[in-house]
């Protein structure tokens, strides 16, 4: 028997946005900025080089992680930090290769992510991230996902172009932004896949800026950590945090069967 075209997976292949989810979601955008400019420039391969590279590796492990038919933390957040720097390079690209304003490619993302949410609910109609338990909603999933990143970086950019902030000023905009958001669903009842959506792409400024202060020399408003030493340090933090979600199996959404067993109790 032929396996049906979208087949319903056992679980959730995308974890609950809990406070771990939102913690490791931040410190991956912010490895996605200080990794790229690691690769790019202080290992001397180059925005198109390190854009190739990355995208390759990207690609291996999204196939790992599409193939899988569960949730897998290690795998799901490997896949995150990786999009998260290829991300980085698409605005990168067009910013500095190509000479592209960043308005036109925040714009440009920004309806992208739009139209992607409009097939997405279109074929699916649904838009939740509870439910992400068909290859075809796992696709619109990592398409919204990379455009996010992208999204966040030129947004991201343009506001700290334009408004000439500083690195430390930007993380407390970012983060008083995604505070509004919280508020704006607890409290005034924003939907909470517009309120998931809207923080999600917020989160990326706020990681690149976070990365930035941490990253750059005194001289420029940073700390002078280094784009190496700031890397590791949240690549250290995400592995802790990806080992204590396996071990303790928080943030997983109950699989298919446990959701019908509960209903099952309930109505009896």
């Amino acid at each position: 028997m032929t396996e049906p075209s979208h087949p319903v997976l056992r679980e959730n292949k995308v974890p609950e946005p809990t406070a771990s989810f939102w913690a490791i979601k931040i410190l991956a955008t912010t490895v996605g900025e200080t990794a790229a400019d690691l690769l790019a420039s202080s290992l001397h391969l180059g925005t198109q080089v390190t854009s190739v590279v990355m995208a390759a590796v990207f690609l291996l492990v999204f196939v790992a992680q599409f193939r899988s038919r569960r949730y897998i933390p290690a795998l799901y957040w490997l896949a995150v930090v990786l999009i998260s720097v290829v991300g980085t390079l698409i605005t990168d690209n067009l910013t500095d290769g190509l000479g592209v304003p960043l308005i036109v490619s925040t714009v440009v993302f920004g309806v992208a992510l739009i139209a992607t949410f409009a097939v997405w609910y279109r074929v699916e109609r649904t838009l939740s991230i509870h439910d992400i338990v068909t290859r075809r909603r796992e696709a619109f999933y990592w398409l919204a996902v990379l455009f996010t990143f992208a999204l966040g970086t030129a947004a991201g950019d343009l506001v700290a172009e334009q408004l000439d902030l500083g690195y430390l000023v930007s993380v407390g905009v970012f983060a008083a932004a995604i505070a509004l958001v919280a508020v704006a669903h607890s409290v005034f009842r924003l939907g909470p896949i517009v309120a998931f959506w809207i923080a999600y792409v917020l989160t990326r400024p706020l990681g690149a800026s976070l990365g930035d202060l941490l990253s750059q020399p005194t001289s420029d408003g940073g700390l002078g950590l280094g784009t190496i030493v700031t890397s590791l340090i949240f690549l250290a933090a995400i592995v802790v945090l990806v080992v204590y979600l396996t071990i303790t199996g928080r943030g997983r959404t109950p699989s298919v069967e446990d959701r019908l067993d509960e209903g099952e109790r309930v109505a009896a």
